[in-house]
């Protein structure tokens, strides 16, 4: 009976490891007076609050981050969902970032590229 409760833990602990990340499908990047403006779509199969994309960050190519947005509940029935950070100050010459979401627990997605508008 052990044996099989510990089957039954490991299985269920591996198949939250491999959750899927959140994808991110639309990045919208626009100047907003001194700083920039950020509209991000993700889409990820929230299950409730132990399975939910909990953020999304900016990172520079070096994957040094240059802001966050945490995302503090899960969107079971709102997919794909959209949310938004401003006053974001970019480094002077950026000409694109990288856009990564987090999932708890899976952890973070790979990063998508944007090229900043002019």
């Amino acid at each position: 009976m052990h044996t099989l409760v510990a089957l039954l833990a490991l299985l269920l602990t591996s198949a939250t490891a491999l959750a899927d990340a959140p994808t991110i499908t639309k990045v919208e990047a626009s100047r907003a007076g001194m700083g920039w403006r950020f509209d991000v779509t993700l889409s990820h199969p929230d299950t409730g609050w132990d399975h939910f994309a909990n953020g999304w960050e900016i990172v520079d190519a070096a994957g040094k981050r240059i802001a966050h947005r945490e995302l503090m509940h899960p969107h079971i029935d709102e997919q794909p969902f959209t949310r938004s950070l401003r006053n974001v100050m970019l480094p002077d010459g950026l000409r694109t970032i990288r856009i990564r979401a987090h999932c708890r627990p899976s952890g973070w997605s790979d990063p998508v590229k944007v090229a900043l508008p002019h």
